[in-house]
This record gives C-alpha cells, sequence and structure tokens, in this order.
C-alpha cells in the first residue's frame, strides 16, 4: 500500500521510447498511475482481469475498443470492464491518469 504518492519524490518508469508511467497512490483494491506520452506512443491493444478508468489530463488520443475508435482530449474519460480489450495511440503528446481496480501488482515488480 502506498497512501501518499509525492511528485517529487515518486519516480517514473520508462515503459518504452514514447511512453513512461509513474504510479501514484494505491491499496489492494484501487490504484493510480500517470502515463506520459509522447506523440506517436502507442498502448497496444491488449486486455486484462482489471476495471479500469481512464482519465485524458492533456494531449489528444485515438483509443480503439472492441466497438470502434474514440478520439478524446483533456476532460474525456473512458471506462474498461475486466477482460475488455483496448488500446491507445497517442496524436499529441499528453497525459492519462489511470485508475485501477482491483490494483495493478504487475506494475509494482517493473
Amino acid at each position: 500500500m502506498k497512501s501518499i504518492a509525492y511528485n517529487d519524490k515518486t519516480d517514473s518508469v520508462i515503459v518504452d521510447e514514447h511512453v513512461s508511467r509513474k504510479i501514484l497512490a494505491y491499496g489492494n483494491d484501487l490504484m493510480a498511475v500517470e502515463v506520459h506520452f509522447k506523440q506517436g506512443g502507442v498502448g497496444a491493444p491488449h486486455t486484462h482481469s482489471h476495471a479500469q478508468i481512464s482519465y485524458i489530463v492533456s494531449g489528444k488520443f485515438e483509443f480503439t475498443t472492441k466497438e470502434r475508435k474514440h478520439i478524446v482530449g483533456p476532460g474525456d474519460s473512458l471506462y474498461f470492464e475486466s477482460g475488455a480489450s483496448h488500446g491507445a495511440v497517442c496524436l499529441q503528446e499528453g497525459t492519462i491518469l489511470d485508475i485501477f481496480t482491483p490494483f495493478r501488482s504487475d506494475f509494482l515488480s517493473q
């Protein structure tokens, strides 16, 4: 559990040359993750057992779901049920706040 995450004391993890991730506060049932994308960055389509909300803090993204593509920007949010396929392409550099339930233990080991 990490009940408070001070921005200046929380390191980012480099996912690839276009994407970095910062684990914010979390407990057994919930986790907040800040994901920064450079333009052209990709979150490849995937599924996981966690329910997820993605809140667009800044930038512009194209999310792909099973149903269709969605262009989203600052203030927009998306919900993905457990097991729902989703992915994103960054159209304009920006940041997404992802909320997961339960928490992503796989992120802690990276």
